[in-house]
């Protein structure tokens, strides 16, 4: 075989592989090139569309908070604020889909996810704006907070969790670009090792032949493939004096070697240049622009998409992320009045428009602080007053109190007595009433006592007669005793003892009479004593029905004072009961206001704490006070609904006055 063959054989297997090289290479750079289309057609930009949309979304959200705050530009708020920043999340995520939802096959549960998150966003934003524009404030704000921010925060959190998944796809592209670039890299030394073995291989077959010749073609050759390994820095050419084949390959292999180096040269600045760029997007400053030219379509293509990559970044972010940290550091030590100057990039734009949305809640902030810290001052020498008041009410209320529970007391022990003297007068009534039946006994004892002494006098009459007669008689008998003489002496004897008789039955009449009437005089004083006690009996009884009807009044008049003396005690216990709680209620309103006030102060405190624009010139709110019309309105209902009533007693007329509805109840 000729050296020629040999050589043809050998550039022949070297040109394959360097084909084969050149392919794998080819379609890595290739499949690079796709990487790199699309981490920025369609990952970077996804990412740049769910920042918008996060954006979009805070900004309604904000606009939102102004309409719940504020009365000013209603409508334009709705309208640029909520209404359109709400719709351009919709349209960007949109977008978003349309870019990778093809690629994200998996997460079609987080898209229709999103899609029920921001419907209901939608819903209760709309519900938010139909309360403002009724003005019904603090139903908004209680529904912003209870329902409003959960489906915000979770439409938002759908965003970041695409965002999130979008950089794992960056992450995966740019590990796959790496494993591209190393196969690349590998395959190109793999294929290099084995062109040089079997280089080698054919300087060993024809070093006899050509040694001279393979000789310098090998040390040119061999310093090349130095140059391309970036062992040296510089290549020679090789001999071509020779006009053998050797020196045509020379020959060849030489207008390749000026045609890599050219490359080479070319690619190396464009490398310097990449690397001067990174270091100055390193640095934070993003107007850099890749200048360097190439013959490589694939590189220039690269340049062509950083450079679009950087003026995008630099345009949606800052030309420069020194100020933007810078920016974020005065934030972060709570200063708000730091501005990014002579920008353009729009996320510098919004944190300028941040700091001073940041600012006027602050001004806000400390504002309603020093109202409050006003507000709770006022209510704390207030609720001193009135805890002092209510004290000393309370103290009051506990004597009137014990005072009306003595005073009850008194009242049910009187109204038992009058019960007790009611009582005795009824026993003495029956007592009057016997006395006089007895009396009228006594009368009826009298009358018979005298129709008996009337009979005793008509018969002593008798007697008296019969004696008078006997005594007649006896007289007679003696004179005709006296006519008769010896012979009648036994008769004088009798006629004598008979006028004894007489006399004595005379004597006894007459004793009987004066006796029957001393017993007449006593019987007719005692029945006078006896009509006299009657009428004494009929004025007793007379005067105990009296003292009955008094008493009874009296005791009506004692349970109606025990029954009002009751109902005032248990209103005065009620009222003092309320009296206490009322007094524990100001001591609480104090705890209250204090606590009130404490957080007065901290809110001032920390909005000091902060450096903002319009700090040093905030005042207190004025605050307009309705005026309480509680105690004339208390007073002129019970003015109005009292009324007067009268109890009466035994010696005088008491004035009571009564509430018709009750108001001691209503205590």
């Amino acid at each position: 075989m000729s050296i020629k063959k040999k050589i043809v054989g050998a550039f022949i297997v070297l040109i394959v592989l360097s084909l084969i090289s050149s392919v794998i290479i080819s379609f890595n750079v290739i499949k690079i090139g796709d990487n790199v289309n699309l981490l920025s057609d369609k990952d970077y930009a996804g990412i740049t569309v769910l920042l918008e949309a996060d954006r979009d979304a805070y900004q309604s959200n904000v606009a939102l908070i102004q309409l719940m705050n504020t009365n000013k530009d209603m409508d334009k708020l709705i309208k640029k604020g909520v209404e359109d920043n709400q719709q351009q999340v919709r349209d960007r995520f949109d977008k978003f889909k349309k870019f990778l939802m093809e690629e994200m096959p998996s997460q079609k549960t987080k898209f229709e996810e999103f899609d029920k998150h921001f419907s209901q966003w939608q819903a209760d934003t709309k519900k938010i704006l139909e309360l403002i524009k009724s003005n019904d404030i603090s139903a908004a704000k209680d529904f912003y907070f209870s329902t409003y921010l959960k489906s915000f925060e979770k439409t938002r959190d759908g965003m970041d969790y695409f965002t999130g998944e979008t950089y794992k796809r960056v992450d995966s592209n740019k590990k796959q670009t790496k494993l591209k670039i190393d196969e690349s890299l590998i395959t190109f030394i793999v294929i290099a090792i084995i062109s040089i073995f079997i280089t080698i291989v054919f300087i060993f077959i024809l070093n006899k032949t050509i040694n001279a010749s393979i000789g310098g073609f090998q040390v040119g050759l061999l310093n090349f493939f130095k140059y391309l390994n970036k062992e040296v820095d510089s290549v020679n050419m090789l001999d071509t004096s020779r006009k053998d084949e050797i020196s045509e390959m020379a020959v060849v292999v030489n207008e390749n070697i000026n045609r890599t180096k050219s490359l080479l040269e070319e690619d190396n600045r464009f490398i310097d240049n990449v690397k001067s760029v990174v270091a100055s997007v390193k640095d934070g400053k993003l107007q850099q622009q890749l200048s360097a030219n190439t013959s490589n379509k694939s590189l220039e293509e690269l340049k062509t998409i950083f450079n679009e990559m950087l003026a995008i970044i630099s345009k949606n972010i800052c030309e420069d992320l020194n100020q933007l940290s810078a920016a974020l550091e005065e934030y972060k030590k709570l200063n708000f009045t730091h501005k990014i100057q002579n920008t353009k990039g729009e996320t510098a734009l919004a944190l300028n428009s941040l700091a001073e949305t940041i600012s006027k809640m602050l001004v806000e902030n400390k504002s309603n602080g020093i109202t409050l810290q006003d507000s709770a001052n006022e209510l704390l020498q207030k609720v001193d007053i009135l805890n002092s008041a209510s004290n000393e009410t309370a103290a009051s209320l506990e004597e009137t109190a014990a005072a009306l529970e003595e005073i009850t007391g008194n009242i049910t022990n009187n109204t038992e007595n009058i019960v007790k003297m009611s009582g005795f007068a009824n026993e003495l009534t029956n007592s009057s009433n016997e006395g006089e039946k007895l009396a009228n006994e006594t009368t009826v004892s009298m009358d018979e006592i005298n129709a008996q002494v009337t009979a005793i006098n008509e018969a002593i009459s008798v007697i008296d007669q019969i004696a008078f007669q006997t005594n007649i008689l006896s007289l007679n008998a003696a004179v005709e005793a006296a006519t008769a003489g010896e012979a009648g002496k036994g008769f004088a004897v009798v006629a004598g003892e008979v006028r004894n008789l007489a006399a004595r039955s005379a004597e006894a009449a007459s004793e009987i009479k004066n006796l029957v009437e001393n017993a007449t005089s006593k019987a007719n004083e005692g029945k006078n004593i006896a009509d006299r006690m009657i009428k004494g009996y009929d004025g007793l009884r007379s005067n105990i029905s009296s003292t009955l009807e008094l008493i009874k009044d009296v005791e009506m008049a004692s349970k109606e004072q025990k029954t009002g003396i009751v109902q005032i005690n248990d209103a005065v216990n009620t009222l003092d009961q309320q009296t206490q709680r009322n007094a524990n209620v100001a001591n609480e309103t104090k705890i209250i206001a204090e606590t009130t006030q404490n957080i007065a102060v901290s809110i001032v405190v920390s909005a000091d704490e902060k450096e903002f624009d319009g700090k040093y010139d905030i005042k207190a709110k004025t605050v307009n006070q309705p005026v309480s019309k509680t105690n004339k309105a208390i007073s002129k209902e019970i003015s109005t609904k009292t009324e007067t009533k009268k109890v009466v007693s035994s010696s005088k007329s008491v004035e009571i006055k009564d509430n018709s509805n009750d108001e001691w109840e209503n205590f």
